[in-house]
């Protein structure tokens, strides 16, 4: 059912190719926004659009910054920017070589810091703007075993959406993370096939959940419409936890 939450309101989504940054593309679309998507998967980007032929596609790695920049000229108003681009490397300090380092961080924080430095502008010049980061429970919220870049990473980003609300409050912009707890996601999919024992691997990541069971994408993107709409103006510097009591 189309709503109209987010009528008119213009939205950058990254990574809304698969798993939350598409979950979350399409619910904007649903409440009216006008959306633009993009990932740096040009089929996974082809296929939603063929489903949901208003949602506008643009092939974009946000790792590069000159393509940020160039991405950026081509917009004229932006309301919202979901930034969910994110990789999880699995493993302890010991496993984590200088370049899983840099290719997380890159990945993890270089690119919302590309995003949000080229948009922000607009948003400071229309005296209004929302910036939604994706962060997790691996974070500053929560020590998981092997998850040592990937939580130093998603640390940072609730460090940099606290610092970005403060310094750009008196210009009506706010600034919210997302912090999931294990959601199912063709990522998570491809994570437990990893293991030895991928049966044993999902029961695993299942039992932590206090709730017995994964979120889904769609959980994520009900919390993005609810941060993206004009209901939660008095919120900001946020880390909203969905993770079906992880952090209990």
């Amino acid at each position: 059912p189309m709503g109209k939450r987010l009528e008119n309101k213009n939205i950058v989504v990254t990574a809304a190719g698969q798993g939350i940054g598409r979950a979350t593309a399409i619910a904007f679309n649903n409440e009216g926004a006008n959306v633009y998507a993009t990932d740096i998967n040009e089929k996974t980007l082809k296929s939603l659009n063929k489903e949901y032929p208003n949602i506008k596609v643009k092939k974009l790695d946000s790792t590069d910054k000159s393509a940020v920049e160039e991405f950026s000229k081509s917009l004229d108003k932006i309301d919202v920017l979901f930034n969910a681009v994110g990789f999880v490397h699995h493993g302890s300090i010991l496993e984590c070589d200088e370049k899983d380092w840099d290719f997380s961080f890159n990945v993890n924080i270089k690119s919302m810091y590309f995003m949000i430095k080229s948009l922000i502008p607009k948003m400071i010049k229309q005296k209004k703007g929302n910036i939604i980061n994706v962060a997790s429970i691996a974070s500053s919220i929560r020590g998981l075993p092997n998850r040592f870049v990937y939580g130093s990473s998603k640390a940072a980003i609730i460090g940099l959406t606290k610092s970005i609300a403060a310094d750009f409050i008196k210009d009506n912009i706010r600034c919210n993370a997302i912090a999931p707890g294990t959601v199912h996601t063709p990522s998570w999919e491809d994570r437990v096939k990893a293991f030895k024992d991928p049966v044993q691997a999902k029961k695993d990541f299942i039992a932590r959940q206090p709730m017995g069971r994964l979120g889904t994408p769609k959980e994520i993107a009900d919390l993005a419409v609810y941060l993206a709409s004009d209901e939660s103006n008095f919120v900001t510097g946020v880390t909203h936890a969905i993770d079906g009591g992880m952090s209990i």
